[in-house]
């Protein structure tokens, strides 16, 4: 090709280079309300302290649970495998874009050969005077090739792999989420289980004193036998529960160790100090149902993917059109002696220009732009679906927090009576006034009443937990350069 011919493709080249075909990607409008239907209850919750969305778990004002999930989101393995795939898409994109640029690759040769004079060649070069079958090669060579993306195929590749790579880089945001999440999860629900114990076991010991009681009198004749076994038997009743609950909590203990990545057991220590069940603190609700589209990172975990499906289209369609390519080649090569390189007789140079077009599979091409197109249908859907349930997210945690709130304060008036019923029934039934069930009847109910209000205080922190976390709470957008873009 002359050098002429050679300007007039690369002019043609860069006159194209802003036409990729296929859509252009525009992020879809997903309907949202105006604001969230729990908001003005969790904003009329009475307490005292506030969290900011960004470190909520600090607004519950336990130094150890802000401790576990400070472990949490460094050692946790999830997280771990989260960062190797935001590595992995990171080399996906950079291969995309090396797609776009010239390759060159250096080569070089030294060869002696010994010439067969059997071959027609060797009989040809045997007839000559003074021939040596002995000879040598000497070879360097630069070559450089550079795929013209006259339709945007390759571009179609970068966005795609952009797009997946920020899809990526959200993920291990969603992830780092939900590792707080969880081990706040895990640390109250260890908090609740072990008040739970404590009831339990209070409650294990008024028995045992009843008992002594009933044993005492029946003793001296003042009381019945059945009354003995009655007693007895809610002992018993009150004994089985401590062994499930302490399965539990030895559960949680694991489960909360494997968050931190560390061997079950290993804080056992020092989580068997008790602690009273986290109160939840206040939480901001300033941002409305349609900022989570943008806040929330698995939401844009599914708005990236719709934008990588997006791109692979274009990608399928420019398979429709030829694929132009120049390739070059400049080097010197001698079969004399390696000192005659690079000298004008031994110089070489080609140029190519490469054609490749699918001009007969147009049939194939038609149906992988039908599949493109179809995986792309299917991440709008899961687009929309993802902010839906991000909205019932919302919605469900503040209505759990707002009626476990409730539910707590009730049980605590509740508590407080039942507990002044027992002491008052105790004393009547040694004054011979009530029966022995009329106590047993208020252990059972203050028993009862106390292990609801512990599992509501535990319920109610959790619920403020999963809020934080449907809130998008446990990031800042500044953190994550890709995920802060979008």
């Amino acid at each position: 090709m002359s050098p002429k011919s050679m300007l007039v493709v690369l002019i043609a080249a860069s006159l194209l280079a802003g036409c990729a075909v296929g859509p252009d990607y525009v992020r879809p409008n997903v309907p949202m309300p105006d604001h969230f239907q729990g908001q003005v209850e969790v904003d009329q919750r009475h307490v005292a302290a506030s969290a900011d969305l960004a470190t909520w778990w600090t607004g519950f004002g336990d130094p150890q649970l802000t401790k576990y999930i400070t472990l949490a989101l460094e050692q946790n393995l999830d997280l771990a495998q989260a960062s190797a795939r935001v590595a992995q898409a990171r080399a996906g994109l950079g291969a995309a874009t090396a797609a776009l640029l010239p390759s060159g690759n250096i080569s070089g040769q030294a060869a002696r050969v010994y010439q067969s004079v059997e071959t027609p060649l060797g009989q040809v070069l045997n007839t000559t005077p003074g021939f040596d079958r002995y000879g040598n090669n000497y070879e360097a060579d630069f070559s450089a090739s550079w795929e013209l993306d006259m339709f945007g195929g390759l571009r179609r590749g970068r966005e795609a792999a952009l797009a997946d790579y920020q899809a990526s880089e959200a993920g291990a945001v969603a992830t780092r989420l939900t590792v707080a999440a969880q081990t706040a999860d895990i640390y109250i629900a260890i908090r609740g289980l072990q008040a739970r114990l404590k009831v339990a076991r209070k409650q294990v010991q008024t028995q045992q004193d009843l008992l002594a009681t009933i044993k005492l009198l029946y003793g001296k004749g003042l009381a019945a036998e059945l009354q003995v076994r009655q007693a007895e038997g809610a002992l018993a009743q009150v004994q089985a529960s401590v062994p499930v609950l302490e399965a539990g909590l030895d559960t949680a203990m694991n489960a909360l160790d494997v968050m931190l990545g560390a061997q079950p057991g290993t804080h056992r220590a020092e989580l068997m100090q008790e602690h009273d069940i986290p109160v939840a603190p206040r939480i901001a609700t300033t941002e409305t149902p349609g900022e989570l589209l943008r806040r929330r990172p698995d939401l844009i975990v599914a708005e990236r993917r719709l934008a990588a499906s997006n791109a692979r289209i274009g990608m399928a369609i420019a398979e429709y059109y030829p694929k132009l390519s120049l390739s070059g080649l400049i080097g010197s090569a001698t079969s004399v002696a390696s000192g005659n390189l690079f000298t004008g007789s031994a110089n070489q140079a080609a140029g190519v220009l490469g054609l490749r077009w699918r001009l007969f599979d147009f049939g194939r091409i038609n149906t992988q732009i039908q599949q493109t197109k179809g995986q792309q249908a299917e991440m709008l859907a899961a687009y929309r679906l993802a902010a839906l349930h991000a909205t019932e997210d919302v919605e469900n945690a503040f209505s759990t927090l707002v009626k476990r709130e409730e539910q707590t304060a009730v049980l605590n008036q509740g508590v407080d009576s039942l507990g002044r019923a027992r002491a008052a029934s105790f004393a009547a039934y040694q004054k011979g006034v009530v029966s022995l069930i009329e106590v047993l009847q208020a252990d059972e109910n203050l028993l009862r009443a106390s292990d609801e209000r512990a599992q509501a205080q535990t319920e109610s922190a959790r619920a403020a937990v999963a809020a934080f976390k449907a809130l998008g709470g446990g990031w800042q957008a500044g953190e994550n350069q890709a995920v802060a873009s979008k």
